[in-house]
């Protein structure tokens, strides 16, 4: 399979699978999604709607909230069925005003641009947090992470397990830890929680391999100092989130959210080059460590992603040969120091 547009493209992201209609059978009630409007939040919304349609709950609404800067998405969406709420969550002192929820998908977060303003990770990051535990009190809560609370870790690790020591580089990565532990507080006083530590989803318009597969096709260099990377599918890491309200908890159920493997950063750059009949150029050496997670506990629960490493290299250079839409918001995948 191939796209020839962003519909196409859609409509794949948001086909839900039996196993998350099975699992959305199981639950009733509204579904919230804070922070509906960035890259992800979108598809996961269909996602939702599709998957609540196909287990018989028509009746249940799915809530996308978000300052929508850009309306069409908005508009988009109400014509799939999903209901639009615009909110400005930092600047509306009173989230009384959103819609009351059984399930709650938090997906709000500053990253780029806090190196020089490293204050507003924390207010977003880890302020809001302890706001909307509040407001939703008692809901079911699936908060969205980031591997960015691990260390840098040796290659031969095979990257960070849950149960291993934190240790955030930088402030944004800090602030990202302080969300977690503000969520855990609240799964503590009797709202289930799940925190998903993501690394890196891919959106054919978007994403690592998207910066990689780009970076080819204009003959610019690779740097491969940050030789190593997890990617997983957007699709199934929205399918994952969702499916992770049935494990919320009061112990706070953490998960890494990412694909089964270490992909050279090098080898992707070769493959390109290969579909697009250039030659791959390369900058730099391969570091020793890199941003790695070990989502075997992901991969037991939710199963493997439905969609290979290697199909979604063939469709991301497919994509790029087409001249199709890309975001233009590269990932900075490839820094070491926490600043973004």
């Amino acid at each position: 399979m191939m796209f020839d547009s962003e519909s196409a493209l859609e409509d794949r992201l948001t086909t839900p699978s039996p196993a998350l209609v099975a699992s959305l059978a199981s639950g009733a009630g509204d579904l919230v999604v804070l922070g509906a409007g960035g890259k992800m939040g979108p598809t996961l919304c269909r996602l939702a709607r599709r998957g609540l349609d196909e287990a018989g709950r028509m009746g249940d609404a799915v809530w996308a909230v978000s300052r929508w800067s850009d309306p069409a998405a908005a508009r988009d969406l109400e014509r799939h069925g999903v209901r639009t709420v615009t909110f400005d969550l930092m600047g509306n002192a009173d989230l009384g005003a959103l819609p009351d929820a059984r399930d709650v998908v938090f997906m709000v977060g500053a990253k780029f641009g806090t190196a020089a303003a490293p204050y507003l990770a924390w207010v977003v990051n880890a302020a809001l947090p302890a706001r909307v535990a509040e407001r939703y009190a008692g809901a079911r809560i699936a908060a969205f992470s980031t591997g960015n609370v691990y260390p840098l870790t040796g290659l031969e690790t095979g990257g960070c397990a849950e149960t291993d020591a934190t240790g955030p580089v930088g402030e944004y990565a800090m602030s990202c830890l302080g969300r977690e532990r503000v969520f855990e507080h609240a799964a503590q006083r009797g709202t289930p929680v799940s925190l998903l530590r993501l690394n890196y989803a891919v959106d054919l318009r978007y994403g690592v391999l998207a910066d990689i597969g780009q970076t080819v096709l204009s003959g610019s260099p690779v740097d491969v100092t940050t030789g190593h990377v997890n990617v997983v599918w957007q699709g199934y890491a929205n399918e994952v989130a969702l499916r992770s309200l049935e494990h919320a908890s009061s112990d706070a159920f953490v998960l890494n959210l990412t694909g089964p493997e270490t992909a050279s950063v090098r080898r992707i750059a070769s493959r390109f080059a290969e579909r697009f009949g250039v030659a791959a150029e390369f900058t730099g050496a391969e570091a020793r460590t890199a941003l790695l997670s070990d989502a075997t506990r992901c991969h037991a629960l939710f199963g493997y992603p439905d969609v290979p490493l290697g199909t979604l290299i063939d469709w991301q250079a497919d994509w790029l040969r087409r001249g199709l839409p890309v975001s233009g918001k590269p990932t900075k995948f490839a820094v070491r120091d926490g600043r973004f």
